[in-house]
């Protein structure tokens, strides 16, 4: 079943150059464009925002430690114990970006970006509770890493599996640590 979804999702590729590039975008370069910005913003909040230097430094720890967690220690794991390999491995399929030959469960960029996603997320509602509670930052986080995510089976490189149980591990992380930093 995993395969048949994964398989209506790729067999789109190479038949569109638009659809093609943009995919190509969002998988491979839209996570360069989210990190810059989102450090950008850290450095903006630090150096010149002098009142914000503490809660800045606080969300960039905690998204740090979110991220390690994620993806450098439960997804390293998780591949450790199992390994899967990668839909190019094993099939004939339209593959528009180039990898490695590594396991592909959980994806690692899943875990990443929504570990990420939700620190900001929580953050944000920390920050500004209701009635002005703001879910921009994190949304907007949510939906890249959405984008980011499901690009990566349309290029051939993740099985839809592998994205669900990265965003299942990046979303726990995300939580995990804002609860043991207390951030909601």
């Amino acid at each position: 079943m995993d395969f048949y979804f994964f398989n209506l999702l790729n067999q789109l590729a190479g038949h569109w150059l638009w659809l093609d590039v943009l995919a190509v975008f969002l998988a491979g370069y839209l996570e360069y464009v989210l990190i810059g910005g989102l450090l950008f913003w850290f450095l903006w909040k630090f150096v010149f925002q002098a009142a914000q230097r503490k809660k800045t430094a606080q969300l960039f720890l905690w998204a740090v430690f979110s991220v390690v967690l994620s993806r450098l220690i439960i997804t390293e794991l998780i591949r450790f114990f199992y390994f899967r390999p990668r839909p190019f491995m094993s099939h004939e399929v339209y593959q528009l970006l180039e990898h490695s030959p590594t396991g592909s469960f959980p994806s690692g960029h899943a875990a990443f970006f929504f570990a990420l996603s939700t620190i900001i997320y929580f953050y944000n509602k920390k920050v500004y509770p209701p009635p002005r509670f703001w879910r921009g930052p994190g949304l907007i986080f949510f939906s890249a890493s959405f984008l980011i995510v499901f690009s990566r089976i349309f290029v051939g490189l993740h099985y839809p599996m592998d994205i669900l149980a990265g965003i299942i591990v990046g979303i726990f992380s995300g939580w995990l640590m804002g609860r043991l930093f207390k951030i909601y």
